[in-house]
Order: structure tokens, then sequence, then C-alpha cells
């Protein structure tokens, strides 16, 4: 499951993308598409969070589908503040009946927890009960160690103890080049080679019925018949 952050400080531009200044959630919807598209045969799910949390797309094997939800979002969806727990609870609800070997989340933010009801260090415990690890990710130039005075600083401090607590790793982005490193790396951790996706094999089964039909329809018709 991705949790993926829509609050206000997300339309910051401080990443590039192809030498043009873009904004972090457009930094983000570029290495997330790629990361969906490269697990082709997993079964994906995104949840995007500010004020509170929605469920934008359900766990599915249609990576295709998740990545243009993922390419869809935008700032405003679910408010504009920052509640990780509230994201992060409801990722863990989706994952919890699941049978998968591997279940992880992957957080992507660029804040500190500022809304919600749900404690992040409490939901992170439970995930790591139930076996699902929590992975982090940190977009944003400055951060709240090196820059205190900026309201706009990742509090990357807290999520390294979501996903220490959460029994994942925490990766930090100042630049687009490092958000994708960042992608590959928790793909090596967590998720490691995809098999060949599920594949549906359809066999006609049409022509026994068919067959069984045709043969009853001539016995019938030949024991109705006069003979001369």
């Amino acid at each position: 499951m991705f949790a993926l952050d829509l609050s206000g400080s997300m339309t910051i531009t401080d990443f590039t993308l192809d030498g043009v200044a873009v904004s972090r959630l457009d930094a983000l919807k570029r290495a997330g598409s790629e990361l969906i598209r490269r697990r082709e045969g997993d079964r994906i799910g995104l949840v995007i969070f500010a004020d509170a949390a929605f469920a934008a797309a359900p766990l599915s094997f249609d990576v295709s589908a998740v990545g243009q939800t993922l390419n869809e979002m935008e700032i405003g969806l679910v408010g504009r503040s920052t509640a990780i727990g509230e994201g992060l609870g409801l990722a863990l609800k989706r994952l919890a009946d699941s049978k998968a070997p591997t279940r992880i989340i992957i957080l992507l933010s660029d804040g500190g927890n500022d809304a919600g009801s749900s404690d992040p260090d409490a939901v992170a415990a439970l995930a790591k009960t139930l076996g699902v690890k929590i992975f982090t990710i940190g977009l944003g130039t400055n951060d709240t160690l090196s820059a205190p005075d900026d309201p706009d600083a990742v509090d990357f401090v807290a999520l390294q103890k979501l996903a220490e607590i959460g029994g994942g790793a925490a990766f930090r982005a100042h630049t687009t080049d490092e958000l994708a490193v960042a992608a590959h790396a928790i793909e090596a951790l967590a998720a490691g080679p995809t098999l060949a996706p599920p594949t549906v094999i359809y066999r006609d089964q049409w022509p026994y019925p068919a067959a069984l039909a045709f043969a009853a329809c001539l016995a019938l018709a030949l024991s109705q018949r006069t003979p001369r």
C-alpha cells in the first residue's frame, strides 16, 4: 500500500523534472508511477491523506489503473493538513486481512503529524505486530534539524522513528534522483524480484454440451421417424 501525503506543503516547487522546477507532488507522481509499473504481478493499492485519509485505489493486480489514479491526485482532495496516523491506519487496515507473504506500506510525506486522532507511532507498532513493514520517504529540501525555522521543513526524525518501529527503513529525498534511488532501494529491501504477472487462461468448454445437445436432438428426431 502506498500512503501518499496530499497536504498543502506538497505544492512547494523544490524538485526538478527534465530541467523544469516542479512541486513535490509532481516529483512523487513520476517516481511512484514508475515504481508501480515495475511491480507488475504484485497487488498494489493507494491511500491518500491530509486532514483525513481516503482509500483512492484498492489492492489490485491492475498496476496501470493504480498508477493512473496516482497521477490524478491533487492537493485539496482531503484537506491541507498532515494526518499521518490516519493515512497509516487506513493503509494498515487494507493490508490486515491479506494472506500475501510480504506486506508493506510505503509512506511518502514531507512533514510531521499535525492532524487526526491516530498516533502514528502506535499504528506503526500495530503494523509490526501484524507483520506489516513500514518504509518512509521524506520529501523536500530542508529538514527540521538543519532548518528549524522553515515551516515547510521535513520532519525526518519522525519518519525515521516510524520506519524503525514498523520494521522497515527510512529514506531522505532532496532531489528527484534521490527519490528514484529510494524507490529502487525499497524494492530491493522488501519486494524483491517479481514472478511473471498472473495470467488468465481461457479454455472453451462449449463444444462438450453442444455435442451432447446435438446428439440428444438427433436421437429424438430418429426416434420420432415413421418407417415407410
